[in-house]
């Protein structure tokens, strides 16, 4: 029998990546959608408010004033944009540096979205309270190492000029799904995407191109080339976005746990680092500490783990950090086939 001819062929690739797209899209959205919900009830609760007030001292650990708790606080419960609005309603009147914005902006980046985010990650089998602790102690560690580093130093000491103040979100339910919805299919379209961008990278053999330039950087840090990929479209792109490839990824058994590990580590440490480097310029943060310092911190970060996950014990290894994850069994066929 003759081959389908290219049209057919077309039709039935694009019905193929759209069928795709959705299944990661509803894998995400399983997660996203009842902590978003959670979340919601919890700032409406006041609960968030309540954890900025706890996050007071340690906020002076790190050269910032108390009241800056509660924009990290409300950044790691919800997302950057929520610490962005909370900050443009508590800046005013505390005569901030420009190295004090950029010690908590680096915080922000590095800790924030961690309902969602860590369930992402946990789906992708890494450990909850490993990875929490990787990125709420890699924040707290970058802020106090730039802190120190603009103190003694004597730089970025004059005062911030915000260039953006954020619109305050609506409080009614109503206006809070439609910006939901919207930002669901925002991501369903992101993860369309990027798959039908990776396809076409894979069949110009971009893909091998890119796995082959950044091989060394990887092997340096512990990593398989496997993981090149996958850690690329999380570090550009950021692991809301890219969540529902990680988690596909790791289902399809492709990559081994050590390597996955590191991988997400990385993402967590330092993802969406265009988008939300901007984010946080228009509020007035150094690229120096938003860009580049986080940029070198993580890979530090990242290069010690891998070693140091190395040498652990397999039983210690599964037990702090990661667990098994289900296999897809039809992703994993697909992929041999």
């Amino acid at each position: 029998m003759s081959s389908p001819g290219f049209f057919p062929r077309l039709k039935q690739a694009v019905i193929d990546l759209v069928l795709e797209a959705l299944h990661a899209s509803v894998e995400l959205f399983k997660i996203i959608v009842p902590i978003s919900i959670v979340t919601r009830f919890l700032q409406q609760w006041g609960i968030v408010d309540q954890l900025g007030v706890l996050l007071g001292p340690i906020m002076e650990l790190v050269g910032l004033p108390g009241q800056l708790g509660l924009v990290w606080a409300t950044g790691m419960v919800t997302s950057i944009y929520g610490g962005m609005v909370v900050f443009a309603s508590v800046a005013p009147g505390l005569e901030l540096s420009v190295a004090q914005v950029t010690v908590l902006g680096s915080m922000i980046l590095v800790a924030h979205g961690l309902p969602v985010e860590l369930r992402i990650a946990q789906k992708a089998g890494t450990r909850f309270r490993a990875m929490a602790l990787i990125r709420i102690g890699g924040a707290l560690l970058l802020g106090w190492i730039l802190h120190m580093t603009y103190q003694l130093s004597g730089t970025l000491q004059q005062a911030n000029h915000a260039l953006w103040n954020p619109e305050t979100v609506a409080p009614n339910w109503s206006a809070w799904a439609v910006a939901e919805l919207r930002t669901m299919i925002m991501i369903f379209i992101i993860i369309l995407g990027l798959m039908a961008f990776l396809r076409i990278l894979k069949k110009l053999g971009i893909s091998d191109l890119m796995t082959r330039l950044l091989e060394p950087v990887l092997t340096v840090l512990g990593m398989g080339r496997e993981a090149a990929p996958i850690t690329i479209i999380g570090m550009t792109l950021g692991l809301s976005y890219g969540g529902g490839l990680i988690i596909r990824e790791a289902q399809s058994g492709r990559l081994n746990q050590r390597d996955i590990f590191s991988s997400v580590a990385l993402m967590g440490l330092c993802h969406s680092i265009f988008e939300d480097t901007l984010l946080l310029m228009v509020l007035g943060a150094h690229i120096s500490g938003i860009l580049w310092g986080r940029l070198l911190f993580s890979l530090l970060v990242v290069f010690l783990l891998a070693r140091l996950i190395k040498v652990l014990p397999a039983s210690i290894f599964d037990r702090y950090l990661m667990r098994r994850v289900k296999r897809d069994l039809s992703t994993a066929e697909a992929r041999c086939c």
